[in-house]
């Protein structure tokens, strides 16, 4: 099964993203990769001139925010199983191909990497502000959703092109709480979520905000839960109507 991958990048380290999207080409051997690249200035448009001749350089002119990133690069992806991850190396290109694996042997429908996973190895660089809200969040999450993981954000995830032509239409979060809403709707329509565990070293330049964007991830996390309930049936929902944007226009783990 061919595999597109897809690295959203707002103010990349480009020596890290060479160096990451080189070791992906030459590891992975993707088909596809595609840089979905916000609001660069030009030294680092042409800084990237130096990534390999696979990985195609998509370049907004606006911050659209991680999650409308990858939305937009899956769109374009012409492959079988679609990847993303971050761009800044977080998960190791090894690791990253073992997220992919349990989707191209049929064992799942969507691969969930995992920096909290007990088996997972982490160098952590983050604050203790930063672990703590994230282990909060990983918490109030495995109490909201029906499907039940150790880390909902980490930045590699993999699924198979039908399940995210399933999902899209529901897809609606344009920023970090993307990735909770992806494996919210696809567990939601059926898919089987997988948890792999990964290596992880957290880059200490994170463009995430702490207090900020930990507030938007955590509505995020309840229109996520929302939407999967209705997607069950458990109350009436139509994607076609709701107030909510479009981001691209188109024709049992134990407890911790």
């Amino acid at each position: 099964m061919d595999v597109g991958v897809v690295l959203p990048a707002y103010r990349p380290d480009t020596d890290r993203l060479i160096t990451y999207a080189t070791a992906l080409c030459e590891r992975v051997d993707p088909a596809a990769v595609r840089v979905e690249l916000d609001a660069a200035d030009p030294d680092t448009r042409r800084e990237l001139d130096d990534l390999p001749d696979r990985v195609l350089v998509v370049d907004a002119d606006r911050r659209r925010g991680k999650g409308a990133a990858v939305t937009a690069g899956f769109e374009a992806l012409d492959t079988e199983i679609l990847v993303f991850a971050d761009a800044d190396g977080s998960t190791p290109v090894r690791s990253l191909a073992q997220v992919i694996a349990p989707v191209q042997r049929g064992e799942a429908t969507l691969a969930a990497g995992s920096r909290r996973h007990p088996e997972a190895t982490v160098a952590d660089h983050q604050t203790f502000a930063r672990r703590l809200l994230g282990d909060g969040f990983a918490w109030l999450a495995r109490r909201l959703l029906d499907v039940s993981l150790f880390d909902y954000q980490c930045g590699a995830k993999a699924l198979t092109a039908e399940a995210w032509m399933g999902a899209r239409d529901h897809i609606r979060e344009p920023g970090f709480a993307w990735d909770v809403e992806l494996v919210a709707v696809v567990d939601a329509l059926g898919g089987r979520v997988v948890e792999v565990p990964v290596d992880w070293e957290d880059q200490p330049n994170s463009t995430v905000s702490p207090v900020a964007d930990t507030l938007r991830i955590a509505r995020g996390l309840l229109v996520a839960r929302n939407r999967a309930r209705a997607l069950r049936g458990d109350r009436p929902y139509d994607a076609r109507q709701t107030d909510e944007p479009a981001l691209v226009e188109r024709g049992d783990p134990t407890e911790e």
